[in-house]
């Protein structure tokens, strides 16, 4: 493919798809327990501001997940996206995110024709590259648009990434995505990185996108970093919010961004409307703290983290040092 050229600071770039993913990511901090008024509230200050696509959450297994124990958001069932939308007028698309082995896709997945969801973003470890090119298969034949997710990044080898970035060059995703999913990751590394992942992205016609997260205070950085490489499907959350130490800001992003079409207003004033803080006072707790810096400095799960950040306790140093003994 004819990669369009990755212009300037103070240029624009057509080709830049901008997703947030708020409700997905940062459903893992409350359990997708979102109010219908929050995300109405979301998807019109989104439209407006010319995001391109809004993630609402997973399309998780039933059976394995007790409908019970999480909001609806978790499952994105066609009659509770009908219900709370009513409809998609705008020119937003809309995604959703299934994840190998989480995911009946044949079973709940249905027809483009019946579903308003446009897109669905597979997510995949390394090792079950096979199982996920099944589904996108099976999502590009019901007519979605697709992009894959292969997650956890800097823990694999780059011959691991070499073989698995080939297998999905042959598949229907528009988009490969670098994701770093520890928050791991630095500046310069995303630069390489992106450099592997576009050359793919150039041989197969495929899109490079971006899914950082901030346990180093560095997601918006490693963000533009990629832009800056030519990287063009960017993920964000207002404020940031999203499991562990969150992910890039999406009022960051857009404040960046140079087309026209982004419009960072619209953000500003769902943020001055308070929904993010009554997140915040019902509990849901997100964003950089020393623990996630750790599991980042150490390249780890953030599940240790968020553990740590539940039980209110305050020794990190034996934190860290319990992170150290699990080398």
């Amino acid at each position: 493919m004819t990669r369009e050229a990755p212009g300037t600071l103070l240029s624009c770039r057509p080709a830049i798809k901008v997703i947030d993913a708020t409700l997905r990511d940062g459903g893992l901090v409350n359990d997708f327990r979102f109010s219908d008024d929050f995300v109405r509230a979301l998807f019109a200050a989104n439209a407006a501001a010319g995001v391109d696509y809004m993630e609402l959450g997973y399309k998780a297994d039933r059976d394995m997940f007790d409908p019970a124990a999480f909001g609806k958001w978790k499952f994105c069932r066609e009659a509770d996206i009908e219900k709370v939308l009513g409809g998609n007028e705008t020119e937003m698309k809309l995604a959703c995110m299934a994840d190998v082995g989480r995911c009946n896709f044949r079973r709940d997945i249905c027809e483009k024709g019946n579903s308003l969801i446009d897109m669905y973003r597979v997510a995949t470890y390394i090792n079950s590259i096979p199982a996920a090119i099944e589904m996108l298969e099976y999502c590009d034949k019901l007519g979605y648009e697709t992009t894959v997710n292969v997650m956890a990044i800097s823990k694999e080898t780059e011959k691991e990434t070499d073989l698995a970035l080939e297998m999905l060059g042959h598949s229907p995703a528009k988009a490969i995505y670098i994701v770093d999913s520890y928050g791991a990751l630095y500046p310069e590394e995303m630069r390489v990185l992106a450099a592997k992942y576009l050359e793919v992205g150039d041989k197969y016609g495929k899109q490079i996108g971006i899914h950082a997260h901030n346990n180093q205070n560095l997601a918006f950085a490693n963000t533009i970093e990629c832009v800056a490489a030519g990287v063009n499907y960017l993920d964000a959350t207002v404020n940031g919010m999203g499991r562990g130490a969150g992910n890039c800001a999406l009022e960051l992003l857009l404040g960046f961004l140079k087309n026209p079409k982004y419009k960072l207003f619209h953000i500003l004033k769902f943020l001055e409307g308070g929904h993010m803080q009554k997140l915040r006072e019902a509990g849901a707790v997100w964003g950089y703290d020393l623990p996630y810096l750790l599991t980042g400095i150490f390249n780890r799960h953030p599940s240790s983290a968020i553990r740590y950040i539940r039980e209110n306790r305050s020794d990190i140093i034996n934190f860290m040092n319990e992170l150290l003994d699990q080398e």
